[in-house]
């Protein structure tokens, strides 16, 4: 099932692997750890071939910001009992703290707005304007 865009951040738990379906296309996979304090494990898929240079250049414990679809998959565990999985379908990633520019699969690229004092981005959103 898939839900929703998510961007999320974290550090490669397990390095990527490639594998090949039967039409003899190849797909890439890496867990991430998106928790802070605690281990929060997340499988990244890479479907798209603009994504290997970028995939064959991440070693574990690197940081990287991956954007994609979220998905859920339910399997049934060794005892029978159902064991969510969740996973992103990248679209891009980027390998974060290197000098190279970010690899995705669409051709457009978005600005980095960065605030160059932190009173002005206390402004730009109020607490009392956060839904939640």
């Amino acid at each position: 099932m898939s839900l929703a865009k998510a961007v999320v951040t974290g550090f490669v738990f397990r390095a990527p692997e490639k594998r090949f379906t039967q039409n003899n296309i190849p797909v890439s996979s890496f867990v991430l750890n998106i928790g802070e304090k605690e281990e929060m494990l997340l499988r990244v898929i890479v479907r798209r071939t603009s994504l290997d240079e970028v995939v064959s250049s991440i070693s574990k414990d690197d940081k990287v910001l991956v954007e994609g679809r979220l998905q859920i998959t339910t399997v049934k565990s060794d005892t029978g009992a159902d064991r969510r999985i969740f996973e992103i379908d990248a679209n891009s990633i980027e390998l974060l703290g290197a000098t190279s520019p970010a690899i995705s699969s669409s051709s457009s690229n978005s600005d980095i707005v960065k605030f160059s004092n932190e009173e002005f981005a206390e402004e730009l959103i109020g607490e009392d304007e956060i839904p939640f």
